[in-house]
C-alpha cells in the first residue's frame, strides 16, 4: 500500500510536545550558569547536585519568558502557580525526581497558527504551556560500555508546549513547529537550535479509519534532532501502523526512537499503563503568584511578532503576500526591512533588496545580519540611484554591491561615479550605438518587421554592450523601437 492509498483509508491523528530551552543566564532553581557548551560537569553545584539541606530558588526570568510564550500563543495565563515534584530516575537526573508543573501549568489552552500546503490558515489548539527544568546529558563512545553523564544541563530551564492531537498532516506537523521555532526566537527566550537539543521534539502518533470519532493507541517517538526528520518520522511512522492493522496485527503502546539514517522507527520501551510518577507540590518552593501588574509589564514588552509584521508589511507597505512571508521567516531580516522602510518609500524595491542580492550574500557567506557591513541608509542610496536611471538594477546589484560591502565609509553615488558605472541617459550617446548597432543585422531587421519581435532584445543587447552597460536599459528599448517602427 502506497502512502497515498493509506491517507485515503486511514486518518493520521498527531499531538506535539516541544520543549524550548530557556536563554536565561541562570539555571531554573539556582544560580548555576545555564550556559550551553562549558566543560562537562562544570556548571554545577550542590544545589544542582542535590546534596541534603540544599534548597532551590526560583528564577523569575523563567516566568517571564513563559509568560511571553503564552501570550503569542493566546493562552489564559494562570494566576496562582504551584510547582510539583515528577519523580522518576535517570542517571542524569542527580535529584531523583524534576521540578515541574502538574495541577497549574502557568500557560492553558491557545493556539498555534499555521499554513497548510493547501494555502489555508488552520490554528493547532494547544492544551498547555509549563515550565520545568531539564535533566542532565548520557553519553555513549563508540564501542564503549560505560555510560559518561554531564550534568551540566541538568537544571537548566525549559518550557513544554504541549498541543492537542490537532495536527492530521505531516507537513501540518513540519509547518506548526516552523512557527514554534519562529516565535521562541522573535521573543528571544529560545535559540530554537534543534540540532544542539536547545529545542526538542517528541511526537505522540496514532492512526484511525476516516469517519471514526475514537482515537487509536497512541505511538512516542522522540529523538527527532531536525524539523524535517519531525515529518519524517511521523510518516514512517503512520506507515508503519497502517500496515500492520491491514494485517490483522496489534501493536502496543509505546515510546519509539527515530533513526535518521535508516528513516525508521525502533522500540525503546512500552507504556501500556500510565506511568506513575507520583506527582505532589513541592514543598521547598512557595507558589508564584502571577499578578495583574506583573503581567501587564510583561506584555509592554512584547515585541512586534512574525504574523503582525506580516500584516503591516501587506497592508502598510503594499507589498505581495509571498514578500511578507519570506521577510518575516527570522526576526533580524524583519527588523533590518522595517529600517530600511523608514529611509526609502520604494517597499517593493526594499523587499526586492532584501529578498535577492542580501539574502544572497548572506546565506553564501554565512553571515548574520548583524555582521552585514552596509546599513538601511546605504541600501537605500542603491535604490535612489537605480530609481532615477543613474543605475540599472543588474549593474548595481552586480557591479556597485559588492564594491559598496568593501568600502561601506563611501557614499553609494561616490563609489558609482569612481567606478564609473553611471548611465547616460542623453540621446547623443545611445542613437549613434543605436544606428551601429542596427547596421550589423539588416536581414534581421526585415525579420523583425515580418513580425519577429522578439529580435528586440538582440537588438537591445548589442546596443547594451557597445555602451559598456552605461546607457539606459529601459530608454534604450525605447529608442531601438522607434527607430525600427521608422
Amino acid at each position: 500500500m502506497t502512502y497515498e492509498e493509506a491517507k485515503e483509508k486511514y486518518e493520521l491523528v498527531v499531538g506535539l510536545e516541544v520543549h524550548a530551552q530557556m536563554l536565561t543566564q541562570s539555571k531554573a532553581y539556582s544560580s548555576d550558569s545555564a550556559e550551553f557548551g562549558g566543560l562537562p560537569n562544570t556548571n554545577i553545584s550542590v544545589i544542582t547536585l542535590a546534596h541534603p539541606g540544599t534548597l532551590p530558588k526560583f528564577n523569575k526570568k523563567v516566568a517571564e519568558y513563559a509568560i511571553k510564550m503564552g501570550l503569542a500563543c493566546h493562552c489564559n495565563i494562570t494566576e496562582y502557580n504551584v510547582f510539583d515534584r515528577k519523580n522518576y530516575f535517570y542517571p542524569d537526573l542527580p535529584k531523583g525526581y524534576q521540578i515541574t508543573q502538574d495541577k497549574t501549568p502557568i500557560c492553558k489552552g491557545g493556539y498555534v497558527s499555521i499554513k497548510t500546503k493547501q494555502g489555508e490558515e488552520k490554528q493547532i489548539r494547544l492544551n498547555r504551556i509549563h515550565m520545568e527544568e531539564d535533566a542532565g546529558k548520557s553519553m555513549h563512545l563508540a564501542e564503549e560500555t560505560d555510560t559518561l553523564v554531564d550534568l551540566n544541563r541538568a537544571g537548566v530551564p525549559l518550557i513544554e508546549i504541549v498541543s492537542e492531537p490537532d495536527i492530521r498532516e505531516s507537513e501540518d506537523a513540519y509547518a506548526y513547529l516552523t512557527e514554534v521555532r519562529k516565535l521562541v526566537r522573535y521573543l528571544d527566550i529560545c535559540d530554537g537550535n534543534m540540532e544542539e537539543g536547545s529545542l526538542r521534539c517528541d511526537a505522540n502518533i496514532s492512526i484511525r479509519p476516516h469517519g471514526s470519532t475514537h482515537f487509536g493507541k497512541k505511538v512516542e517517538v522522540k529523538n527527532m534532532n531536525s524539523i524535517r526528520n519531525v515529518q519524517r518520522a511521523i510518516e514512517h511512522e503512520f506507515m508503519r501502523q497502517v500496515e500492520l492493522t491491514e494485517k490483522g496485527e496489534s501493536f502496543v503502546s509505546e515510546t519509539r526512537m527515530f533513526d535518521a539514517s535508516t528513516g525508521n522507527t525502533y522500540s525503546l520501551r512500552t507504556k501500556e499503563d500510565l506511568n506513575d510518577y507520583r506527582y505532589f507540590p513541592e514543598p521547598d518552593l512557595t507558589p508564584f503568584i502571577v499578578t495583574q501588574d506583573y503581567l501587564a509589564t510583561v506584555k509592554s514588552t512584547m515585541p512586534a511578532l512574525p504574523n503582525e509584521l506580516k500584516t503591516k508589511f501587506i497592508e502598510q507597505y503594499g507589498l505581495p503576500e509571498y514578500d511578507a512571508m519570506v521577510l518575516t521567516d527570522t526576526k533580524e531580516i524583519a527588523l533590518y526591512f522595517e529600517e530600511l522602510c523608514q529611509v526609502t518609500n520604494n517597499y517593493k524595491a526594499a523587499s526586492n533588496w532584501m529578498m535577492g542580492p542580501i539574502k544572497s550574500y548572506l546565506n553564501e557567506l554565512t553571515l548574520h545580519v548583524s555582521e552585514f557591513a552596509l546599513k538601511p541608509a546605504q541600501i537605500a542610496e542603491i535604490i535612489v540611484l537605480v530609481e532615477t536611471g543613474k543605475l540599472s538594477f543588474a549593474t548595481a546589484s552586480q557591479k556597485l554591491f559588492p564594491q559598496f560591502i568593501e568600502k561601506p565609509q563611501q557614499t553609494a553615488a561616490a563609489l558609482a561615479q569612481s567606478l564609473d558605472l553611471l548611465q547616460d541617459s542623453s540621446d547623443d550617446l545611445i542613437k549613434p550605438l543605436i544606428t551601429a548597432a542596427l547596421a550589423k543585422f539588416p536581414d534581421k531587421i526585415k525579420e523583425y518587421k515580418n513580425g519577429k519581435t522578439g529580435l528586440l532584445g538582440l537588438f537591445v543587447g548589442e546596443v547594451m554592450k557597445a555602451s559598456k552597460g552605461k546607457a539606459d536599459p529601459k530608454k534604450v528599448n525605447e529608442l531601438v523601437v522607434a527607430e525600427l517602427e521608422k
